[in-house]
């Protein structure tokens, strides 16, 4: 292809303009030494949170304060990095930045624990001596719900101080996976012989060449499988430190403890996991079709992921991107189409790839800053789902920072991918109701049957193995590599049905899932989809009660439990309805899909 520009070969108008952030490198060492000071300045609250109202305000207060300056600091220098990782300069700040999290992170340390040592009776007072408390009501119940899970402040200290060698198992997956490990050698798709990587691996697993999958597939597990007794025991591990963590502060299991630190009840969890097993016929139909149309014989694991669909003749550059993206999102409404257009037309994007800028994509920027996207540009229609998703994090974001104080001006996890999917399925919509070229429909609806996959089953399916894992550690199971892989076998094959051959070198997928380390993070990949695929519904074909219940979820935050604020924008994630109404979509392109597959007998 084209040779990749250097930085300073990429025009202006492509790239972000960080100057809002701070006018130049100067002034952002300025504030950044200011921020050094105001957080050694930070020990004057401690041991005075609890004295009273007035104290306890001001404390919050001053610490919000420097930690909002801090995030500041911190996304300018990350960002400015980003751009042109080959830049030592650059590598320099992000250190001190990162240095400065640190310190800020031990200096607030004394925060949650003081705050718990006030009594809750003496707190109620508080609240009434010091009316301007009201404004962290919210976060004080989130850290006050916390009480019957706290040890004494002694206890806690000691647990706090193993942190450390509590996370041995982790830094030893990483540094094994990351550092030690080689993969061996494989024949790429030109027939070189080259070292397999992970990068490598996501490539040619999709090759249409199946030898070139197999033999990827093959290659990538002979090196998991070389460490697999030391893999069981990191994860073992692992594991054995989520349930001490759980045991010592009283929680019935791992899994409520990390779900608490959300306020999400398990009944979220449960119903995910019932709803998407009473809906395995869906994908063991998806996966024979699939059998099908690459006219295999015996279908197996590694031809999971070569592409069903011809690349579609849909083709943007940035420009014409940006318009058909607004008028995919114009059903969200007049207020927050103007919200894309800002970011759409200044400088907020850093769109296309140039020579060390980081791969990928995301949505940044803080609190005081506009919510910058940076892009990877490829013109293609995948590129089009990325922009859609980016800037439904960033007028998230916008929306979250110019309706909430601070304390409640980011979103957590739970919710976050709500926003950013919900626009896909809003331009899937789009697609399915303008398109009529059978070819690109078969595309776009297995653009969506994939991400349906490999998000709402294969995350569920992961979420399963997480509660095994977790259970099975706690009844004193121990996890050896044979415990493990059957396991995960035997669950990879109800979840993909009888069309996969059975056994194989999956069962030692659970080795390489960096995801497993997360304590009970994925499901919220799947439960997020999920609600993202009802929302989408609502706001293309419900009512405008619908529609503005959407926005005000946007401008919400982290104003109240997640599932709360889920509810006021429709959707009740202990119940299993958003699950069934995402199922009934998928079904339906899946019958669509199933048609076009057989009228067209070749796609």
């Amino acid at each position: 292809g084209m040779a990749i520009p250097t930085r300073n070969e990429v025009s202006d108008d492509l790239k972000w303009d960080l100057s809002r952030v701070f006018k130049d490198d100067q002034e952002w060492e300025q504030e950044y030494n200011q921020v050094a000071t105001e957080i050694k300045n930070l020990g004057r609250f401690k041991g005075n949170l609890a004295k009273s109202g007035q104290d306890l305000y001001e404390g919050i207060t001053e610490i919000l304060s420097v930690n909002r300056r801090l995030e500041k600091v911190y996304v300018y220098a990350t960002m400015s990095s980003d751009v042109d990782t080959s830049n030592t300069h650059y590598l320099g700040l992000v250190a001190k930045a990162q240095s400065l999290a640190n310190q800020m992170s031990a200096a607030i340390s004394f925060v949650d624990p003081e705050i718990l040592s006030i009594p809750e009776e003496t707190l109620a007072k508080f609240m009434q001596d010091e009316p301007r408390l009201k404004e962290y009501q919210h976060r004080l119940e989130q850290i006050t719900k916390k009480r019957p899970h706290t040890l004494p402040a002694s206890e806690e200290k000691i647990i706090a101080a193993a942190g450390d060698a509590m996370g041995t198992s982790a830094n030893t997956f990483n540094v094994l996976t990351n550092s030690d490990m080689e993969y061996g050698y494989v024949q790429d798709e030109d027939g070189e012989m080259v070292q397999l990587s992970d990068g490598l691996y996501s490539l040619l697993i999709q090759s249409q060449d199946r030898n070139v999958r197999k033999n990827a597939f093959d290659v990538m597990y002979a090196s998991y499988g070389q460490f697999e007794n030391s893999l069981a025991s990191t994860l073992s591990g692992e594991v054995k430190a989520h349930n001490f963590n759980a045991q010592v502060h009283k929680y019935n299991s791992a899994r409520e403890a990390a779900l608490s630190e959300n306020g999400v009840p398990t009944a979220v969890y449960d119903t995910l996991v019932k709803e998407v097993n009473s809906h395995l016929n869906l994908l063991h139909r998806y996966v024979s079709l699939r059998k099908k149309i690459l006219g295999l014989s015996d279908l197996q694991m590694y031809d999971m992921y070569v592409p069903l669909t011809g690349e579609p003749s849909l083709s943007y550059n940035f420009e014409e991107a940006k318009n058909e993206a607004r008028r995919a999102l114009a059903p969200l409404g007049k207020d927050y189409l103007e919200h894309v257009d800002y970011i759409f037309n200044n400088r907020v994007i850093d769109v296309v790839e140039s020579q060390n800028k980081v791969t990928g994509a995301y949505s940044g920027g803080s609190y005081d800053t506009d919510p910058y996207e940076l892009l990877n540009w490829e013109d293609n229609l995948d590129s089009l789902y990325t922009l859609v998703h980016e800037t439904g994090h960033s007028v998230h974001s916008w929306y979250t920072r110019n309706t909430q104080p601070y304390v409640y001006g980011d979103y957590p996890i739970f919710v976050a991918e709500i926003a950013s999917t919900t626009n896909e399925n809003i331009l899937t919509e789009y697609f399915l109701d303008k398109i009529t070229d059978p070819k690109t429909r078969a595309f776009v609806l297995n653009h969506y049957l994939d991400s349906f996959k490999g998000t709402l089953f294969r995350q569920t399916q992961f979420a399963e193995f997480e509660q095994f894992i977790h259970e099975a550690d706690a009844n004193g199971q121990p996890l050896t590599a044979d415990v493990l892989d059957e396991f995960y076998g035997n669950l990879n094959q109800r979840y993909y049905g009888d069309s996969v051959e059975p056994g194989g070198e999956i069962a030692k997928e659970w080795a390489r899932i960096p995801h497993f380390y997360y304590n009970f993070y994925v499901y919220q990949y799947a439960t997020g989809f999920a609600a993202a695929t009802a929302l989408a519904n609502n706001v293309v074909h419900g009512t405008d009660e619908e529609r503005t219940a959407y926005i005000n979820f946007l401008k919400a935050g982290s104003s109240d439990y997640p599932t709360e604020i889920m509810k006021r924008a429709g959707v009740d994630m202990t119940k299993a309805d958003y699950l069934r109404d995402a199922f009934n979509t998928f079904e339906k392109r899946l019958n669509e899909f199933e048609k076009i597959v057989n009228e067209l007998k070749t796609i």
